[in-house]
């Protein structure tokens, strides 16, 4: 996969797959609860659907169709964040960490969804394709 010095992946697809199986792998690291099962399956949808709307964004019908899967994408990304936040980890450890990347890569993806969103209305716009 592409990447630069830092090891980013730049491949939205596989870097929006690889934040829902990474959600997936920290989540059986938690102490089961009705907390944790209940605010990890919101997780594991939003995690999951991040990348399936890209998939369908880059699949799309028309203009329309791709700025929408896009705000999809970056609404799911905001979701992951707020469910990965809201997970309770009682003490430091190596599990709160990988909760904190996690929630920066989420905080990441939407980003980057705004931006390809903003691009892409201002392309529009301005009548460029």
């Amino acid at each position: 996969m592409p990447s630069v010095g830092s090891g980013r992946i730049f491949d939205l697809e596989d870097r929006t797959y690889r934040f829902a199986l990474s959600v997936r792998q920290f989540l059986r690291k938690l102490p089961r609860s009705i907390i944790t099962e209940v605010d990890g399956r919101q997780l594991i949808r939003s995690s999951g659907s991040v990348g399936a709307n890209y998939i369908e964004a880059n699949d799309n019908v028309g203009d329309r169709d791709f700025l929408y899967r896009i705000k999809l994408c970056r609404k799911e990304a905001k979701e992951s964040r707020f469910w990965l936040k809201l997970l309770l980890i009682e003490e430091p450890s190596l599990v709160a960490e990988e909760r904190a990347a996690l929630a920066n890569e989420a905080d990441e993806l939407m980003r980057i969804f705004a931006a390809i969103h903003r691009n892409s209305v201002a392309k529009k716009s301005s009548g460029k394709s």
